[in-house]
Parts: C-alpha cells; structure tokens; sequence
C-alpha cells in the first residue's frame, strides 16, 4: 500500500506549492508523476514548473515532448498503467480532484488541494475515505507560517 498524504493548500497556490515539492523528490533521488485533469492544466502546470524561481532546475516532460523514460518528473492527464508509471517514478502527485488507479504502484501519492475551494476539500474528503477504506496509509499536510505541517493521520 501507497503512503498516502494530503497536501491543504492554505497559503500559496498550486502553482508554488508544487514545485517545492517536485524539488524535495529530486533532491532525494526520486522520481515523480504528475497526473493533472485536463490538457489545459498540464500545459499551465508545465510552463510554471520551466520559469519557477525556487527551485531553479526542475527537469520534466510531457507527452507533447515524449520520452518519459528520460525525465524525472513526468506531467500527464493519463494514469499509470499496470507497468507503473512511463517514468518509473515511485512518487505519484495528485493535482486538483485528479485521481488514480494504480496506486499501488507507487511508494508514496501526494494528493494537492484548494483549501479555498469548498468543493475541492468536499472532494478531497472523499478521496481521503476511499484512499483509507484501501488500507493506505494516511497522512495530512496544512500549509503553516513556517511551511509544511503534519496535523493529523
């Protein structure tokens, strides 16, 4: 079973949010996918991930740019398949209501979500119970004065 964190997005948007994040994958050695809802999100997520200031390097691909097995972070509206991810990433993001099911072939799934969007949290509450009904390991993340803070499991 997948570690399974919720990321409450309170205090900076999506997209400043993710690319620390991203960052912290690499700086470890990891892996990642990115599997956004649409074609349009993928695009805007792609062009902030390349003109992101902190940190200044996020290598990633796309379909559009093909070549999954080379990059270390992956951005797609497609799931995993039973293979896993076309990257071989073992850490899965979540953005914005997008959902997978092929959890387990990852080590870890980072599931982003508006705080100030109430159908967001509705949502992201939902997935929190199918994610524990399937036995994964819960985390919650609540952005903080000082970043990141683990509130509850």
């Amino acid at each position: 079973m997948a570690e399974y964190g919720f990321y409450h997005l309170t205090r900076t948007p999506l997209e400043q949010a993710l690319p620390k994040l991203l960052g912290r994958v690499l700086g470890s050695g990891g892996r990642a996918m990115v599997l956004l809802a649409s074609r349009e999100r993928l695009e805007a997520i792609d062009a902030a991930l390349w003109t992101c200031a902190d940190p200044d390097w996020l290598p990633h691909g796309t379909p559009l740019t093909g070549h999954a097995e080379h990059q270390p972070i992956w951005l797609t509206t497609e799931d995993a398949t039973e293979a896993g991810a076309p990257n071989g990433a073992r850490f899965l993001f979540l953005l914005e209501g997008s959902e997978s099911a092929r959890l387990d072939c990852f080590d870890r799934v980072l599931d982003l979500f508006d705080g100030g969007d109430e159908a967001a949290v509705q949502a992201a509450r939902s997935r929190w119970r199918a994610a524990k009904a399937a036995g994964h390991l819960l985390t919650y993340w609540q952005q903080g004065p000082r970043g990141w803070e683990k509130a509850g499991g």
